[in-house]
């Protein structure tokens, strides 16, 4: 009600709501304090009203992890002869606000002031603190998608061209060549972990991907070096012949290129995550589509990659294609270093494995104690006498051996190797349910692994003549590039807005759901892939001076290009949304672990084919040996990979509709004496939301109108004694 002036005696964690035209005077004497016992006091007033605060001589104001909301027009005046002191606090101010602070405002370490524009709005629970104006969205994410094109157009150009050239240039043959590549490539994805483990426990993710990328650099100098010098290059009367300085010359570029790749790929993709408040739902949505665009700017440089890059390399000189491809790293590095101002940095929160380990060896030490029936006689901590500002992650009923970690022994003390919190415990099992997760996917990186290696040298064995022009044999792959640069934006303005409506969902389907799309898709191309290569063998042993087309391998790239474009992408979003606060780039990274598997699983599926095959082959010649394809029967080991992912695919549906989603809902403690009750929401400036109250609220505020100055001892004691409510304008007009 307007007008309506009011005197507050404030005490430890107490909350207050103002409503629409009511001023607040806060009085304190000349030794009182407001919130003078404790810490977690809130006041929030909404448009119209005013807040003057008058401390006396010796008196502060002071505040520990407190709030003050002034909404649109509010005004806040502060006349005290000692300063108003407060510590890991915030300050939120709506457009027209204003600040007068006589003696001074003093904002301790951890606090923040947010102060929103003239004729903007802000929503519930968004970022305004001012660290974070004009950083994080689509601005940041911009020279994260720069640094994705150029670094992939090198990336890609290299990998594909590397199969020609270990054959040609570093005297490997084709099962030599084709493990190397698949060994290469798998440890690149699978170093990703240690630029996710390093990036959450010890340095940001920004410094991480600009360490690991000065590597990635020195990997594309060393190639090029070694490929512009014919003394670095071995002379080979046999396959696989080299050795000695240029082995290790080699061996020590193929080393920088895996540990820098690997890096990046583990820090990059959650950078540009942390970009997007998931609490905000507009951001929330806009994560969805970061993901497709990230897809998208690394589609478009390999498409540039595979095709110009692969040209000046096969026809020009390898070293001239991979030096181009060393200038468009080394520029992708630059653009991304100058988009540091405009990124939200999360600093990192401590080695997750730690917290692991902990739930681990605290279950095993309390194996002999009896699980309690009732979940919330397990051990976790109040959120107010906890610093953390991760949120509480509700009891799941998997993995129960895990929740005796969370069983608080009565005779020894809390500490992290003794007792373990439901939220830790419950970080455990989401990485634990991931896993069946990451290894459903292995089979189908195994099948994206041939169209690295074989498909490729299928393609030198094909007519690649577009009129005049020979299209080189590396740049096959450009093929799934060019549907998927036309789909990704297909699939994000089109298809999951409509599926969003129906659904409910952000994305549109679930990120489950998404990845098993692709283990479809990637059954028909393996399948596609067989036949195929049974019409080029046919025709190749027929008439072999005309050999069939290189556009019959377009039907095979194009389906898995496809399954890429859901797989990936859903992989990504699911380990990001899923994993623990503290987790995401080490969780984002078992999306490169599970493409590093499969081409490890690569290498040892066709050692294992040949072994088996020379032996019971009337030839006494495996499936694959050899540079002749005309002599193997790769169309065979496509039919086995069909197969083997047929059969992935049943078990995938099986861990799918196992897997339970890791709870939006945060777990709040029970309200204890001298809490607030909770309240539902309105719009906020900052993150405290200004509340209106609940119909089920009972409890009556504790409003002073003595003329007496400031709180007295006996006030105090009734406030600590009896929750309080945040009131608004109706309740105070009803209690005046």
């Amino acid at each position: 009600m307007p007008g309506l002036r009011s005197k507050l005696s404030l005490s430890s964690e107490v909350r207050i709501g103002v409503g629409v035209g009511v001023d607040v005077e806060v009085e304190v004497s000349n030794r009182g304090q407001v919130g003078s016992r404790g810490r977690g006091w809130v006041l929030n007033l909404e448009s119209g009203s005013r807040i003057r605060a008058r401390v006396g001589s010796q008196g502060r104001g002071r505040g520990l992890e407190s709030s003050l909301e002034l909404g649109v027009g509010v005004e806040c005046r502060s006349r005290c002869r000692g300063p108003v002191s407060l510590s890991r606090s915030s300050l939120g101010l709506g457009s027209g606000s204003g600040l007068r602070s006589g003696s001074g405002l003093e904002l301790g370490s951890g606090s923040s002031v947010g102060c929103q524009e003239e004729g903007k709005t802000t929503e519930y629970n968004s970022v305004s603190s001012l660290k974070d104006q004009g950083k994080g969205g689509f601005r940041a994410t911009s020279f994260i998608y720069g640094l994705l094109g150029l670094e992939n157009m090198g990336f890609i150009a290299v990998m594909v061209s590397f199969g020609l050239y270990f054959s040609f240039v570093m005297g490997f043959d084709l099962t030599g060549s084709a493990n190397t590549l698949t060994n290469l490539m798998g440890s690149t994805f699978l170093l990703s972990i240690l630029g996710g483990f390093i990036s959450d426990t010890y340095i940001n993710r920004f410094h991480t991907v600009l360490i690991f990328g000065s590597l990635e650099i020195i990997a594309f100098a060393l190639i090029t070096i070694q490929a512009h010098y014919k003394s670095l290059q071995p002379v080979c009367l046999e396959p696989n012949c080299i050795s000695g300085g240029k082995a290790i010359f080699f061996y020590a570029s193929l080393c920088c290129f895996a540990l820098g790749g690997g890096g990046v790929k583990g820090a990059l993709p959650a950078l540009g995550a942390d970009q997007f408040d998931q609490k905000d739902p507009k951001e929330a949505k806009a994560l969805g589509r970061y993901f497709n665009l990230m897809l998208f700017s690394s589609v478009i440089g390999g498409a540039f990659g595979v095709t110009f890059v692969v040209y000046v390399s096969t026809v020009k000189a390898w070293w001239k294609g991979f030096l181009i491809s060393l200038l468009s790293v080394t520029l992708g590095f630059i653009v991304f270093a100058f988009g540091k101002p405009f990124f939200r940095l999360q600093q990192p929160a401590g080695s997750p494995l730690t917290r692991i380990f902990q739930v681990i060896v605290v279950a095993i030490k309390n194996r002999n104690l009896q699980i309690p029936k009732n979940s919330e006689e397990l051990y976790e901590i109040n959120e107010k006498e906890s610093d953390s500002s991760q949120p509480k992650l509700a009891h799941t009923k998997q993995f129960r051996f895990l929740d005796k970690a969370a069983i608080h022994p009565k005779t020894a003390e809390p500490t992290p190797w003794t007792v373990c919190t439901v939220t830790q415990v419950e970080e455990v099992k989401v990485l634990a349910r991931m896993l069946p997760i990451i290894a459903s996917t292995v089979i189908m990186n195994t099948c994206m692994a041939q169209l690295q290696t074989f498909s490729v040298a299928q393609g030198y064995r094909m007519n690649r003549f577009i009129k005049k022009f020979e299209v080189p044999a590396p740049s096959v792959p450009v093929i799934p590039l060019i549907f998927m640069c036309v789909l990704i934006p297909i699939y994000d303005l089109i298809f999951v807005p409509f599926a969003r409506k129906i659904t409910k969902h952000p994305s549109g389907i679930t990120q489950l759901q998404r990845v098993g799309v692709g283990l479809v898709l990637s059954i028909v191309s393996m399948s596609v892939a067989a036949l195929v290569e049974i019409k080029r063998k046919h025709h190749s042993l027929k008439d072999p001076l005309n050999p069939i087309h290189l556009a019959w391998l377009g039907f095979q790239y194009s389906i898995f290009g496809i399954a890429d474009m859901f797989t990936l992408v859903g992989l990504l979003e699911f380990f990001y949304k899923e994993a623990p606060v503290g987790m995401r780039s080490l969780s984002t990274s078992f999306t490169w672990i599970s493409i590093s598997l499969g081409f490890f699983l690569s290498s040892v599926l066709v050692d294992i084919i040949n072994s088996v095959t020379k032996k019971r082959a009337p030839s006494k010649k495996g499936w694959l040996v050899g540079l002749d394809l005309d002599q193997n029967n790769l169309h065979l080991f496509y039919w086995f990979l069909a197969i083997l992912s047929g059969l992935n695919f049943l078990n995938y549906l099986y861990w799918a509709s196992w897997y339970k989603y890791k709870t939006d809902d945060i777990v709040k403690p029970k309200p204890n004496l001298g809490d607030s009750i909770s309240l539902s929401k309105s719009v906020s400036v900052s993150r405290v939301p200004l509340l209106k109250p609940s119909e089920s609220a009972t409890a009556m505020p504790i409003i002073e109108e003595s003329p007496n100055i400031g709180p007295t001892e006996e006030a105090n004691e009734k406030l600590s004694a009896v929750p309080t409510v945040e009131a608004s304008s109706t309740e105070h007009a009803s209690r005046g």
